[in-house]
C-alpha cells in the first residue's frame, strides 16, 4: 500500500469551525448604560441597553412603557417617601435580625423541583378546563385621567385577541397552553417587549383564582408558578445587568449602596407598575416573584415586604387559593431570605387562625356544585401545607415542635395537619414524642382523614429515629390495632409495610412472626396479594436487612408461607434472587478481602511525603511487601509508582539529572517486577501499555521496549472467555481494544539499534498471525486494519504527534527509502492476509461480514493510501464493487461515501478522485 502524504497541521485547520464576525452596531450586552440630558420627558430608547433621562426633573421616568405619555399614578408618592433613604436609618438597628444572604439552604432542604413531577403526576383531572384572558376594566370618575386609565388597562389585557376564551381543552392541551405562555414570555422579553411579558405574567397569575375544576388546583399552581419562576428570574438578571460598572459585575453579596441610579430607578419603576395591577391575586403573586430585586433598594426591603405580602394573602377567600399563595410566598423566601424565619412563621400561623373556613359553607355548597368528597378535597391541600411546614421546620429548634403541637390541639387535632406536623419535623424530635402523637391522632377526627395515614407518617419517622425504649412495645401496639383492623388491602398494605421496619428494628421473630402471620391473613383472601407485590416485596427486603442470620430467618415461622404468597413467576424469582444475594453476601472471605484493600488504597492515596520522592517509593516497596496477597492495593502501588515518576519528570521539565533519572528508572523497575505477580491478565497488558508510556516519556527507552515486550509476548496467553463481574465474556472486544491503544504507542516508540526494522510491529504481527481466533470472529481483519493506519502514519515525513525530548523514527531515519521500503512490504503482507480473509467469507451466510469488510478495508485506503498508484486505485475499485456485489450495503453509506469523493475531488492535489468517482458505480439491492 502506498500511503499518501498528510500535512497534518493544514488539516486540522481545515476542520476547524468558520469563524464569522458579528456586527452589533451600537448594541453589546457588556455596553455600560449611558445616562444623558434629554430636553423632554419621554424616553428615548436605542436597542435595550441605554436610556435617557431628564437631569432636571425630580420624577421617575418609566423605562418600561416609552410607548406611553405622562408619569406612573403611584411615582407621585416616590419622592415623599424614598424608600432607600427611609430605611437606612433603621439598618444598624436591624443588623443582627437580617443576616447576609450567605445563610441560604443547604443540601439537607428538599428543594421544590424534587416535588414538582409527583404534584403533576398526582393531582390529575378528565374534566375540560378553560383558560379565560383578564376582562377589560373600566374607571368612573373625572379624578383618574384618560392618560393614566389607558395604562392601567393595558395591564389587564393581553394585546389583540386577549378576549378569547379557550374552552373544552383537555388537561393536556391545558398544559401545552401553558407551556405556550410560558415560551411567549421569554419570547416577549427578549425582543425587548417588557410590558407585553409583565401581561402574560398578570393573566398567567389570575388562571390561580380558578377553582372550577378544583381538584385540578396543585398541578395548575405548579405549572403557573414556573412561569413566575421565570419572570423572576429575568428581571433580577436585567436589573444586575445594568450595575456591570466598567465590566466589573457587582459581588454575590453586594450592598445597594453599590448599585447605581439608573439600576435603583428601574428596579422602583417595576415595583410601581406591580403596585398598578387592580387584582389581589395577580399583583401578591408577581410581587412576590420579584422579590429578590429588592436587594437593589434597600438591605431591609425583604424583610419588610414578607409580612405585607404575608398580610395581603388575608384578602383571599377561598382556603385553597390563599394556602398556595402562602406555599408560594416561602418557597420565594426560602430562596431570597432563607434567614428569616419569623416571616415564615407568621404566615403559617395566620393560614391557622382561617383553617376553620375549609368547613364552611361557602367551602361546602363548591364541593357540592363540583361533586368532590372532603376526604379528597383535604388531600388538595397537602402539597402547600406540607411545603410552609417544611420550611417552617428546617433547622428549627425543637421548641417550635411543641408550639406546633399546642396549635395543633387547639384547632382540635386537626389530621390534615397533624399529618404534615409529622412529615415536616426531624425524625428525632417526632421519635421522642410518639407516645405524644399517638393520643393526639387516636382524638382525631376520622371522617376528613383516615387515621391509618397518619400512623403510617409516624411509622416513616420510627424507621428513621428510635423512640425511647419503654414506649416502643406500648408503640407498636397502638399502632397494629388501627392497622389491623382495616378492611381494604391496600390501605393495610401500604401502612403495614411501614411498621414491618420498626418491627424488625427493635423486637425479636417472636413479634416479626406475628407481623408477617397479620400480613397473610390480611391479603391472602381474594388473592389480594397479586395487586400487592411492590409492598410485599419491600417487606421481605427490611426483613432479612434486619435478621441477617439465616438460620434465626428460616427458623420464623410465617417466612416461608409469606413467601409463597409470591405466585407470579418473574416476582417469585425476583424475591428468591434477593434472597441469595444476601446470603451469598453475608461478607465471605472475598468481600472482606475486597472491603479491605478499598481502605487500604484510600490510605495509600493520602500519604504523601511532599517533595521526599525516594521516602515516597521507599514507602510503596513497604507497602508492596505487607499487602503482597491483595491485588487491588498491587494494582494501586504500579499506579502511585508510574504517577511519582511523572511527577519527577514534571519537577525537572522533562531535563533529567543523573540522580533523578536513576530514580525514575528504580520506579521502572518496582513496576516491572510487581506487574507479573498479577492474576488478571488484561490488567497486566494495560499496566504493561501505562508503564511503557511512563518509562519512554522519561527517556527509559530500554525499559520502554522490555515494557512493550514484555505485553507482545503475553498476547498468545489471553483466553477466549474471561471473567468479567463475575459472568463470563468473550475477551474479543477487550483484546481489540488494548491493541488499537498499543498501536497508538507504537507510532512514537523509535527502533532498537541493535534489532530490525520495526521489530515491536513484526513481533506484534506474528503473534496476531498465530493467535487463535473464533471461526465467526472478523477482529483479526479489523486489527489489521488498525495496523495499516499505524503503517501509514510511519511513512509521513513529521508524525501527527510525539514524546518530548524521545526521538521517533520518523527523526531517526529521516524519510530513508529502506524503511519506507519495509513498511510498504508489510503493508502488503497486511493486505494479503484480508484479502484471504474476504475470500473466506463467500458463502451465503457470510456475505453480509463480507460486505462489511470490504466497505471497512476501501474507507481505510481511501483515508490513508495514494490513491494515484493505480494498483491501489484498482483494489479500491474491487472492494467498492465486492462490497454491493450481493445486496448487502447500506445504499445511504454509498451515497455518502461517493458524495465524499466527489467533494474530495475539488480540492487541490485531489484530481485523480475525479477519475476514481468515475469508476464507483452504485448498484440498487436488486
Amino acid at each position: 500500500m502506498h500511503a499518501r502524504s498528510r500535512n497534518y497541521v493544514s488539516e486540522s485547520e481545515a476542520c476547524k469551525l468558520e469563524s464569522i464576525p458579528l456586527d452589533f452596531g451600537d448594541y453589546h450586552p457588556l455596553k455600560p448604560i449611558t445616562v444623558t440630558e434629554s430636553k423632554t420627558k419621554k424616553m428615548n430608547r436605542k436597542g435595550s441597553t441605554s436610556s435617557t433621562s431628564s437631569s432636571s426633573s425630580s420624577s421617575m421616568l418609566d423605562p418600561l412603557s416609552s410607548v406611553l405619555d405622562g408619569t406612573d399614578p403611584l411615582s407621585l408618592f416616590a419622592a415623599a417617601a424614598d424608600p432607600v433613604t427611609t430605611t437606612a436609618t433603621m439598618d444598624s438597628t436591624r443588623k443582627k435580625r437580617d443576616k447576609d444572604d450567605s445563610s441560604a439552604v443547604g443540601s439537607d432542604f428538599e428543594p421544590w423541583s424534587s416535588k414538582r413531577g409527583e404534584i403533576l403526576a398526582r393531582y390529575t383531572t378528565t374534566e375540560k378546563l378553560s383558560i379565560v384572558s383578564g376582562r377589560k376594566a373600566t374607571t368612573t370618575g373625572s379624578a383618574v385621567s384618560e392618560k393614566v386609565r389607558t395604562r392601567l388597562e393595558e395591564l389587564d389585557d393581553l394585546e389583540e385577541g386577549s378576549q378569547k376564551e379557550l374552552l373544552n381543552l383537555t388537561q393536556q392541551d391545558y398544559m401545552n397552553r401553558i407551556e405556550e405562555l410560558n415560551q411567549s414570555l421569554k419570547d416577549a422579553w427578549s425582543s425587548d417587549q417588557k410590558v407585553k411579558a409583565l401581561k402574560i405574567v398578570i393573566q398567567c397569575s389570575k388562571l390561580l383564582s380558578d377553582t372550577t375544576v378544583i381538584q385540578f388546583y396543585p398541578s395548575k399552581f405548579v405549572l403557573i408558578t414556573d412561569i413566575l419562576d421565570t419572570f423572576g428570574k429575568l428581571v433580577y438578571e436585567r436589573i444586575l445587568s445594568m450595575c456591570v460598572d466598567s465590566r466589573v459585575p457587582l459581588p454575590d453579596n453586594f450592598s445597594p449602596e453599590s448599585v447605581n441610579d439608573t439600576a435603583k430607578e428601574t428596579c422602583l419603576n417595576w415595583f410601581f407598575k406591580i403596585a398598578s395591577i387592580r387584582e389581589l391575586i395577580p399583583r401578591f403573586y408577581v410581587e412576590a416573584a420579584i422579590l429578590k430585586c429588592n436587594k437593589f433598594l434597600s438591605k431591609m426591603g425583604i424583610s419588610e415586604c414578607l409580612p405585607r405580602l404575608t398580610s395581603m394573602i388575608r384578602g383571599i377567600g377561598d382556603p385553597l387559593v390563599a394556602v398556595y399563595a402562602r406555599a408560594y410566598l416561602c418557597r420565594v423566601g426560602m430562596e431570597v431570605a432563607p434567614q428569616l424565619k419569623e416571616s415564615l412563621n407568621e404566615n403559617f400561623f395566620d393560614f391557622l387562625l382561617t383553617f376553620k373556613q375549609i368547613h364552611g359553607d361557602t367551602v361546602q355548597n363548591q364541593l357540592v356544585v363540583q361533586c368532590v368528597e372532603i376526604p379528597l378535597y383535604l388531600t388538595l391541600y397537602s402539597p402547600a401545607i406540607d411545603w410552609i411546614l417544611q420550611c417552617i421546620a428546617y433547622r428549627a429548634p425543637e421548641v417550635l415542635l411543641t408550639e406546633m403541637m399546642e396549635r395543633c390541639k387547639n384547632l382540635g387535632n386537626n389530621a390534615l395537619l397533624l399529618n404534615s406536623i409529622m412529615s415536616a419535623f426531624r425524625a428525632e424530635f417526632i421519635a421522642a414524642r410518639s407516645m405524644d402523637f399517638i393520643g393526639m391522632i387516636k382524638e382525631c377526627d376520622e371522617s376528613g382523614f383516615p387515621k391509618h395515614l397518619l400512623f403510617r407518617s409516624l411509622g416513616l419517622n420510627l424507621a428513621l429515629a428510635d423512640p425511647p425504649e419503654n414506649d416502643r412495645l406500648q408503640i407498636l401496639n397502638e399502632a397494629w390495632k388501627v392497622i389491623t383492623k382495616l378492611k381494604n388491602p391496600q390501605d393495610y398494605i401500604n401502612c403495614a409495610e411501614v411498621w414491618v421496619e420498626y418491627t424488625c428494628r427493635h423486637f425479636t421473630k417472636r413479634e416479626v412472626n406475628t407481623v408477617l402471620a397479620d400480613v397473610i391473613k390480611h391479603m391472602t383472601p381474594d388473592r389480594a396479594f397479586e395487586d400487592a407485590y411492590p409492598q410485599l416485596q419491600s417487606i421481605i427486603q427490611k426483613v432479612i436487612t434486619y435478621i441477617y442470620d439465616f438460620s434465626l430467618l428460616f427458623s420464623v415461622e410465617k417466612f416461608l408461607p409469606f413467601l409463597d404468597m409470591f405466585q407470579k413467576e418473574s416476582v417469585r424469582v425476583e424475591v428468591c434472587k434477593c434472597i441469595m444475594e444476601s446470603f451469598i453476601n453475608a461478607l465471605t472471605l472475598e468481600d472482606e478481602k475486597r472491603m479491605l484493600a478499598a481502605l487500604i488504597n484510600g490510605f495509600i492515596k493520602m500519604v504523601s511525603f511532599g517533595r521526599d520522592f525516594e521516602q515516597q517509593l521507599s514507602f510503596y516497596v513497604e507497602a508492596r511487601s505487607m499487602f503482597c496477597n491483595l491485588e487491588p492495593v498491587l494494582v494501586q502501588l504500579i499506579h502511585s509508582v508510574n504517577q511519582l515518576a511523572m511527577e519527577t519528570r514534571k519537577v525537572m521539565k522533562g531535563n533529567h539529572s543523573r540522580k533523578t533519572a536513576a530514580f525514575v528508572r528504580a520506579c521502572v523497575a518496582f513496576c516491572f517486577i510487581t506487574i507479573p505477580s498479577l492474576s488478571g491478565i488484561f490488567i497486566r497488558l494495560n499496566l504493561y501499555l501505562h508503564s511503557g508510556q511512563v518509562a519512554l516519556a522519561n527517556q527509559c527507552l530500554s525499559q520502554a521496549d522490555a515494557f512493550f515486550k514484555a505485553a507482545v509476548s503475553l498476547v498468545p496467553e489471553v483466553p477466549k472467555m474471561i471473567n468479567v463481574d463475575g459472568k463470563m465474556r468473550p475477551s474479543d472486544t477487550f483484546l481489540l481494544e488494548f491493541l488499537c491503544n498499543f498501536f497508538s504507542t507504537l507510532l512514537v516508540v523509535p527502533d532498537h539499534p541493535e534489532q530490525g526494522v520495526l521489530f515491536l510491529v513484526r513481533g506484534l504481527l506474528n503473534v496476531i498471525q498465530d493467535y487463535t481466533w473464533e471461526d465467526n470472529s472478523d477482529d483479526k481483519v479489523r486489527i489489521y486494519t488498525n495496523v495499516l493506519h499505524l503503517l501509514s502514519a510511519m511513512t509521513q515525513e513529521v508524525y501527527i504527534y510525539h514524546v518530548d525530548k524521545v526521538d521517533s523514527n520518523d527523526t531517526l531515519y529521516g524519510g530513508d527509502s529502506k524503511f519506507l521500503a519495509e513498511i510498504n512490504k508489510l503493508c502488503e503482507t497486511v493486505i494479503a492476509q484480508i484479502l484471504d480473509h474476504l475470500k473466506t467469507l463467500g458463502k451465503e451466510e457470510t456475505l453480509k461480514r463480507q460486505s462489511q469488510l470490504a466497505l471497512y478495508l476501501f474507507n481505510t485506503i481511501l483515508a490513508h493510501g495514494d490513491l494515484r498508484n493505480n494498483k491501489l486505485n484498482q483494489l479500491s475499485v474491487n472492494l467498492w464493487n465486492l462490497a454491493q456485489k450481493h445486496g448487502f450495503a447500506d445504499t445511504s453509506t454509498m451515497v455518502t461515501t461517493l458524495e465524499y469523493i466527489k467533494k474530495r475531488s475539488k480540492q487541490p492535489e485531489m484530481s485523480h478522485f475525479t477519475d476514481l468517482a468515475l469508476r464507483l458505480p452504485l448498484q440498487s439491492r436488486t
